[in-house]
């Protein structure tokens, strides 16, 4: 039982303590503290101290700052393995061959065999080094001898002293002796420091490779963005891509869904993997979820594509290397290489790379063009980048019509045979007074004799939507824009598009931000090339493209507008597309106006000097109702075939092109139409001479431009 105290103590609220009874209170005896060990207290600090973040923090730099060294000696020195030998020739024989793909096995065979031969001639050469090297090094030597014998001479010569013969070999000598010294002084430290900085140049590689392991890296590399595609990844991101028929399928798999797969192959600045889904799952629910599985896979939307191949029931993914999409392609090879030209019927414009780094090259043989996109993405330059190509072949001829007009075509001045820039109604009108003159171009080449070849004819109209949309009308009150059959620029497209392509006369067009209304239906479709920039909408990449090409992965609306600025979607048979898809991705290469300019300067070198004109000139007005009435003469009726030859006859300039519609809708409009006699249709010469009679009346007058 232990004591109680007796404790001694003084209120302390009493302000005088001397006076203050004194106050007795018995506390209880507590129990002696027990002493904790030394080895528990130091157990317990030590505890702390490991698992502090500060602690954990610098032994994770310690730990990855040593073996990015260490890594680092290891990546140089298989660099340098690779560099001598051919180790690196045979890890891609066994990928290709472990792939299938026998072909590349083979090219790669030959690269090592190519590679051999020039180390062998190299060790050859070796052999017959020290021979020549001693020789070089007395030739050498007796020469600089005899240099300096002559310059003492002179300079004994000069002086009239016989010893500055031996001056300019003192002269070398104290200048070795200098050098000499030099390295003495310099041999020490640098045999001190350069081990070090030989651990820092390793240090440097390893850490440019991240080459530690993922608990000893850096938080913002641990997290997993761009780690690389592996066949586990893949299927852990089908798995988890929210298709329930697709989940249950891999957990069902004896394989965890390995099967699924193929070999996922090198492709360009990512990789590529065909994906056969199981039964019960459609390849367009794997194509709706784009967004989630590029984040299933650490990539951002824009990094991965889907596409559809010919196997059945199968996706093909194409994963980019992350952030490698936003690097620049390099120049175009039109601006590095100053002696390329072109060849319109056999080349191949240079256009840019596709998602696998490879050239993507596109024929303009023979083929319609439409390039569409969003404002500001680089629709002109895309466009540009072919015409440029194409004007390095001396034998194409140029219409162009430029109607935003702020200078983007104006390279071409000197080489188009007709330049029009601007945006205005009157351009417009000229604009399709152009396209209506190819029209009878193409016309005339048609009724050609058979076998006649002709230059090839590119009528190209830039903003092409402004066009379109023009509410101006001609005399005859037939609209210049729109899509309906009396609109002029959208029937000179047409009759272009239905009919050119034989005798080589293209119709090539940019336009923003398509619409029905702003760039019609039968015009779109009726281009063979079809690419497109960024869009808005999914009804507009078809419009852009055709429904096959977006049925089939086809996604310029999933494009970043500003940041993917050219890169383009493009369908067409002139390009290399991968068997089985239906479009492939094009990022462009960016060819400024100065650029743009040395250019046309080298097509302007191979040409004899081309007059550009800048304005349609328009034939003299000619009264078109009363030419008919003078070749009808007196004849009560004339068949509409003799009215034609004869109009033809009277003005070829004028009515040369002339069919039974033009002849027709005049007569209508006049009130003087042509009505069908025993069989064949003719003109009345009292309807026409009726027509004029009241047409005088009223003071009008119908002519022709």
């Amino acid at each position: 039982m232990s004591e109680n105290v007796v404790h001694l103590h003084k209120p302390t609220d009493i302000p005088t303590p001397d006076t203050a009874p004194t106050v007795l209170t018995v506390v209880p005896d507590a129990p002696p503290a027990r002493p904790v060990p030394l080895w528990v207290r130091s157990g317990r600090a030590v505890k702390t101290i490991a698992t502090h973040q500060s602690t954990r923090a610098t032994v994770r730099a310690a730990a990855r700052h040593s073996l990015y060294t260490l890594n680092g000696g290891r990546i140089v020195a298989r660099r340098t393995w690779d560099g001598r030998t051919g180790s690196r020739y045979e890890r891609m024989i066994r990928a290709a061959e472990a792939a299938g793909n026998l072909e590349a096995a083979e090219e790669w065979e030959e690269r090592l065999q190519r590679f051999r031969a020039a180390r062998h001639h190299r060790r050859m050469d070796l052999l017959h080094s020290p021979v020549e090297a001693a020789k070089g090094v007395a030739v050498g030597a007796g020469m600089s001898i005899g240099v300096l014998v002559a310059l003492g001479v002179v300079m004994a010569l000069n002086t009239s002293h016989v010893g500055d013969v031996i001056t300019p070999f003192t002269a070398t000598i104290d200048f070795i002796a200098l050098l000499i010294r030099i390295v003495q002084v310099v041999w020490g430290p640098a045999l001190t420091i350069g081990p070090f900085l030989a651990l820092l140049a390793l240090w440097s590689v390893g850490r440019k490779q991240h080459a530690a392991p993922a608990w000893a890296l850096p938080a913002n590399v641990r997290s997993g963005e761009g780690e690389p595609i592996t066949p586990s990844i893949v299927v852990k991101a089908l798995r988890d891509l929210g298709v329930p028929a697709l989940a249950r399928a891999i957990k069902e798999m004896g394989d965890a869904g390995a099967s699924m797969l193929g070999p996922i192959r090198i492709a360009g600045c990512g990789v590529e993997v065909d994906v056969t889904l199981p039964s019960g799952v459609s390849t367009n629910e794997v194509q709706g979820k784009r967004r989630k599985l590029a984040e299933n896979l650490t990539r951002h939307e824009h990094e991965v594509f889907i596409t559809i191949p010919q196997a059945a029931r199968t996706v093909r993914l194409w994963v980019a290397d992350s952030g490698a999409l936003d690097e620049p392609i390099g120049p175009s090879p039109l601006v590095t290489d100053e002696s390329m030209t072109a060849d319109y019927a056999k080349g191949r414009a240079p256009w840019g790379q596709d998602l696998r780094g490879d050239a993507a090259a596109l024929s303009l043989y023979q083929r319609h063009l439409l390039i569409t996109g969003l404002s500001n993405q680089g629709k002109t330059v895309a466009l540009r980048s072919l015409a440029l190509w194409l004007a390095l072949d001396k034998s194409v001829q140029f219409l162009m019509g430029d109607l935003k007009g702020v200078g983007d075509w104006a390279m071409f001045d000197g080489l188009a045979t007709t330049l029009i820039q601007g945006p205005t109604d009157e351009h417009v009108i000229q604009v399709t007074e152009m396209v209506e003159g190819a029209v009878d171009e193409m016309n005339r080449r048609i009724q050609a004799p058979p076998g006649t070849v002709f230059p090839p004819l590119i009528v190209l109209v830039d903003e092409a939507q402004v066009a379109f949309m023009c509410p101006a009308k001609d005399d005859e009150k037939r609209p210049y824009g729109g899509s309906k059959a009396n609109s002029r620029y959208f029937m000179a497209v047409r009759k272009i598009h239905n009919q050119g392509r034989a005798v080589n006369v293209l119709m090539w067009q940019g336009t923003q931000d398509p619409t029905n209304e702003n760039l019609p239906k039968l015009v779109r479709e009726g281009a063979h090339t079809r690419a497109s920039l960024a869009l808005g909408t999914e009804s507009q990449a078809r419009m852009a493209l055709g429904d096959k090409a977006v049925d089939g992965g086809a996604a310029p609306n999933l494009l970043r507008p500003g940041l993917d600025r050219g890169t383009l979607v493009v369908a067409s048979d002139g390009i290399t597309i991968p068997a089985g898809q239906s479009s492939i991705t094009v990022r462009t290469h960016y060819i400024d106006d100065d650029a743009a300019e040395n250019i046309t300067d080298r097509a302007k070198a191979l040409r004899d000097g081309v007059t550009t004109l800048h304005a349609i000139e328009r034939e003299e007005e000619h009264d078109r109702l009363a030419d008919i009435a003078a070749v009808i003469g007196d004849a009560p009726r004339v068949r509409t075939k003799d009215v034609l030859t004869r109009l033809a006859t009277r003005n070829a300039d004028a009515y040369g092109g002339w069919s039974f519609i033009d002849l027709k809708r005049v007569l209508d409009d006049a009130g003087a139409e042509p009505y069908k006699s025993d069989g064949v249709m003719v003109v009345a010469r009292d309807r026409v001479a009726r027509a004029l009679a009241n047409r005088d009346g009223d003071g009008s007058a119908s002519v022709a431009g």
